[in-house]
């Protein structure tokens, strides 16, 4: 009897401890972290469970110097990003990186619910900011190409190379058709083409991966570990502004801002792209941060966009003029309109105290809060951050890779525009002889990498000088040319200097210096000196090949006639390679013109279509020429 009694106690016992370990089991487990549920259950399960505070945490994305683990823990921060030149440490590995990310990752992964920050930074021609990358030529020159294939590979390269420093977001393609190239922002235009810029969107399959055969069109799509999420921008209408000043007003009737300015972000769409980023522009006076008829009417409506909007840096700020002086209304009007996200970069419990405040008291509401962090929820669900919250080592060898750093020369070599070849057909300068008793190259840019890689490259405005590895032009051209060639370079040669050397021809290579959104406005679109003073001195005293390094057309006509060849090389990034292969003859000249080439400023602007077109170099044009076979 007592051993009955004894058998059925263990028995109850037992019983016990296994409905216990059964609960406890079911109570470990958790919708959103399964990531065989389907994603719309993942996150209603997720938003049930966040606070306010968690919800308006998401919606925030601050710079790396206000992130440390501590702040996204605390503040449950859905974003960090590095602005332009804000990086780890000066020429930081690719390791580097990721241990700066991780950590800020492991902050957000030791929360409450465990929701992953995800890290973004601007690579807008290859992953600029990071020391030895691959520096792609600038969208105004892949324009010239033409060639969608080519375009989506650089954005397959681009986002190996954002991976192999443990970034998973980026913030391009920059969708902007320029329609006046005194905008500082018109190198990141691929053309003043609605329609070159529309089939340049396979950028966006290319960083993102193809959407499966049985996915859904428009719905964000990232496809492995391999790839990132990329941000169309800016939304809209940023390449038409007044005078192509940067921020400022496009005017223009309804039907030309969506079948000009709107053009890359229905393609875009399409190919699901992850967020959109609105500009810090105005279409006819009302700032694009605040209109909510586009970003929520036309965007996430008529264009059923399914993916975030994130606003520019600290582009809410901007709503009010001085900046910020009405910040509760900045964040009433952004948030409001329909922005998601909000780059803030740094006042971020200002924003947080802001926004709480004007829920709690029903200026915003929560459907507009709730529809916010479940975009912002989707994306992050969608490219696997939750099952793969922390960077991934093993991609650092992707990083300056050969075979991206091929790819990038290809592009140079296909993006060179050949304007002028001799003063006619049947006495054509290029390509140049390999053999020759001395070549002198000679221009501010022929030996400055920072110079031919131009803006948003290693800082936000770009640096003259040896910033990062890659091959110059002259470099290029010394590896080039016969063992038997001298090559004299001199940056900025007198006239007696060039008379009494007896060169055989020179290479000028001119241009731009760098910059990038503001400071890159120019009302004159000059080249600056001493470019000018060395094109007319080496062009009078010998045969010359001016090569110029530009963001945009510049003006050239003044100089035309004394030069006897022409080369628009726009900026070329690190692989100048490129250059000397098409100059020497090793590669055709084949790129045509993606943007008119003016005669005077006075004429901008002015588009291929326009009453008034009379160019110097019409849209579509470039002389050919033929490889020299060996």
């Amino acid at each position: 009897m007592q051993k009955r009694k004894t058998g059925n106690i263990l028995f109850l016992c037992c019983w016990m401890i296994l409905l216990s370990v059964k609960a406890a089991a079911e109570e470990e487990y958790i919708i959103y972290k399964d990531p065989n549920k389907p994603l719309n259950k993942r996150i209603k399960d997720l938003m049930k469970r966040m606070t306010l505070e968690e919800k308006i945490g998401q919606m925030i994305q601050i710079d790396r110097t206000k992130a440390t683990p501590d702040v996204l823990k605390k503040y449950y921060i859905g974003s960090v990003l590095s602005g332009g030149g804000s990086v780890p440490k000066k020429e930081a590995t690719a390791e580097d990186w990721i241990d700066m990310i991780n950590g800020f990752q492991k902050g957000s992964l030791s929360t409450r619910l465990g929701i992953p920050m995800i890290y973004g930074i601007d690579a807008v021609h290859g992953n600029n900011n990071v020391y030895k990358a691959t520096i792609f030529p600038h969208n105004v020159a892949l324009g010239v190409t033409r060639d969608p294939q080519l375009i989506k590979k650089i954005g397959a390269a681009t986002a190996l190379e954002a991976r192999a420093t443990g970034i998973p977001y980026v913030f391009a393609p920059c969708l902007a058709v320029c329609r006046d190239p005194r905008w500082g922002r018109c190198c990141e235009s691929y053309s003043e083409d609605p329609n070159i810029v529309r089939s340049m969107t396979e950028m966006v399959p290319g960083l993102q991966g193809d959407i499966p055969s049985n996915g859904r069109l428009g719905v964000p799509f990232v496809a492995n570990k391999e790839k990132v999420t990329a941000c169309a921008k800016h939304y809209v209408g940023d390449g038409g502004t007044v005078k192509g000043i940067n921020e400022n007003n496009t005017i223009i009737d309804r039907h030309g801002l969506l079948s000009i300015h709107m053009a890359g972000y229905y393609s875009s769409i399409i190919k699901g792209v992850a967020t959109v980023m609105v500009s810090y522009s105005s279409w006819n006076g009302v700032r694009m941060h605040g209109n909510k008829e586009l970003v929520t009417g036309f965007l996430k409506g008529t264009l059923r966009f399914r993916g975030f909007v994130i606003s520019d840096w600290a582009g809410i700020d901007k709503l009010t003029y001085p900046w910020h002086t009405n910040y509760t209304y900045s964040i009433l009007e952004g948030v409001n309109a329909g922005i998601d996200m909000v780059m803030l970069p740094y006042n971020y419990t200002e924003f947080i105290d802001g926004l709480t405040y004007l829920v709690n008291n029903n200026f915003v509401s929560m459907t507009r809060i709730e529809d916010a962090v479940k975009r912002i929820l989707r994306v992050k669900f969608q490219m696997g951050l939750f099952e793969n919250p922390l960077a991934d080592y093993s991609l650092t060898k992707h990083l300056g890779s050969p075979e991206h750093r091929e790819l990038a020369r290809e592009a140079v070599r296909r993006s060179l525009v050949l304007l002028k070849n001799g003063a006619n057909a049947d006495e054509p300068v290029l390509p140049l002889p390999k053999k020759a008793t001395s070549i002198l190259v000679a221009g501010t840019h022929a030996n400055n990498m920072g110079y031919q890689c131009g803006g948003w490259t290693i800082t936000w405005q770009g640096l003259s000088g040896n910033i990062t590895i890659g091959t110059t032009i002259l470099s290029a051209i010394e590896s080039t040319v016969d063992p038997e060639t001298k090559v004299v370079y001199k940056e900025n040669p007198d006239s007696e200097f060039v008379k009494s050397n007896n060169f055989s021809y020179a290479i000028v290579v001119v241009g731009e210096t760098p910059y990038a959104e503001g400071s890159g406005d120019s009302l004159n679109l000059t080249i600056p000196a001493p470019g000018p003073d060395i094109m007319t001195t080496v062009c009078a005293s010998v045969k010359c090949v001016v090569v110029l390094v530009t963001g945009r057309p510049v003006v050239i006509q003044p100089y035309l006639a004394q030069i006897d060849a022409l080369v628009a090389a726009w900026l070329p990034g690190t692989e100048g390679q490129g250059v000397a292969d098409v100059l020497f003859g090793d590669y055709g000249f084949t790129g045509k013109l993606a943007r008119t080439w003016f005669k005077t400023v006075d004429q901008l602007p002015m588009n291929v279509g326009d009453s008034h077109y009379n160019p110097l170099f019409p849209f579509g044009f470039g002389l050919t020429t033929e490889p020299v076979k060996a």
